[in-house]
């Protein structure tokens, strides 16, 4: 059988979900994807959105929203909206 806990003990672990943090920044996308061949522009441009997060938030757990991630693709693989 597994260990009573005591009435007063907590768990002092943080959920994922309620550590949930939203910031807004703007990123010069122009300037990210400037170089890239026409066909990897919308996916650089995702990974550099998602680098730049990872350097700004400190972690390695970034999600992109899919209502963002279609707006950057909404006019195609080369057009991506800067």
């Amino acid at each position: 059988m597994a260990p009573a806990k005591k009435g007063g003990e907590k768990k002092n672990g943080r959920s994922a979900i309620s550590a949930k943090v939203t910031r807004e920044y703007t990123i010069n996308i122009h300037k990210c994807i400037h170089g890239a061949s026409f066909k990897k522009c919308a996916p650089r441009a995702l990974k550099e959105i998602r680098k730049f997060a990872m350097k700004e938030m400190g972690t390695p757990d970034v999600r992109i929203d899919t209502r963002f991630s279609k707006a950057a693709w909404a006019k195609g693989i080369r057009n991506v909206p800067y």
